[in-house]
């Protein structure tokens, strides 16, 4: 279930976003609900006080009351795996959403071609990392972490550790060992002991990988610009 919220003061742009909406959930195959908002703060107010959740926003930015961007900040902290796609008629923003790690950019004027897109390649990635997890095997117990769970691992002597939301797992297994078995493209080395998940990534700065959550880690200096055009590739696709 693909839970989808549209926002935007213009009620006629809501009624073709969710038109949209509801054609790529037909389109991917996938059961869906979706949310329509012509006010930014009943949308904020849903989420952060009645606890609604959503797998994917669609956000205007130039919004009265709080604008898509401000929305963003403002609903990170409550829903912070959540995919979204600003709209909007200012191509200026597009940098500020690479900050907000937003999964997709798509300017007004090219919605009927690029919003479908968009929106599908959203839900697919929804559903699959919904279905990724690593799995961690002893003797005495099997445990499944998520993907999107994972925020960043390293190197403990001759185990991984792997720090997620809400605690750390080990492993005993190389670093590399597990990096392999990932086999995703959002796993990244930013130095010979540490790995970061890019989908955690707020932004590179002064030789640091700062996360979400606020952990702030360091890039070694051989791997800093690999690292950089790793980041730029990944969101490049995404926005």
């Amino acid at each position: 279930m693909v839970r989808i919220a549209i926002c935007d003061d213009d009620s006629a742009a809501v009624q073709n976003d969710q038109q949209i909406a509801e054609d790529c959930l037909k389109r991917c195959g996938s059961a869906g609900e979706i949310a329509a908002y012509t006010h930014s703060d009943d949308l904020l107010y849903d989420i952060t006080e009645d606890g609604s959740f959503f797998d994917l926003l669609l956000l205007d930015i130039e919004m009265p009351g709080s604008t898509g961007m401000e929305l963003a900040g403002k609903i990170r902290p409550f829903l912070p795996n959540v995919k979204i796609i600003f709209i909007t008629s200012h191509v200026e923003y597009a940098i500020d959403a690479f900050e907000l790690s937003i999964f997709r950019y798509v300017p007004k004027n090219d919605i009927v071609r690029r919003l479908p897109g968009a929106v599908c390649d959203a839900i697919r990635l929804i559903e699959l990392e919904e279905g990724r997890s690593y799995t961690i095997r002893t003797n005495s117990r099997l445990e499944k972490i998520p993907y999107k769970e994972i925020l960043f691992i390293e190197r403990d002597g001759k185990n991984a550790s792997i720090t997620i939301v809400g605690g750390t797992a080990k492993v005993r297994k190389s670093l590399q060992q597990v990096y392999e078995e990932l086999a995703a493209e959002e796993f990244i080395f930013i130095d010979r002991g540490c790995i970061v998940n890019m989908i955690h990534v707020m932004q590179v700065k002064e030789g640091t990988v700062v996360l979400k959550n606020g952990a702030a880690l360091p890039i070694s200096r051989s791997h800093l610009q690999e690292v950089k055009a790793q980041i730029n590739a990944y969101w490049g696709a995404h926005i």
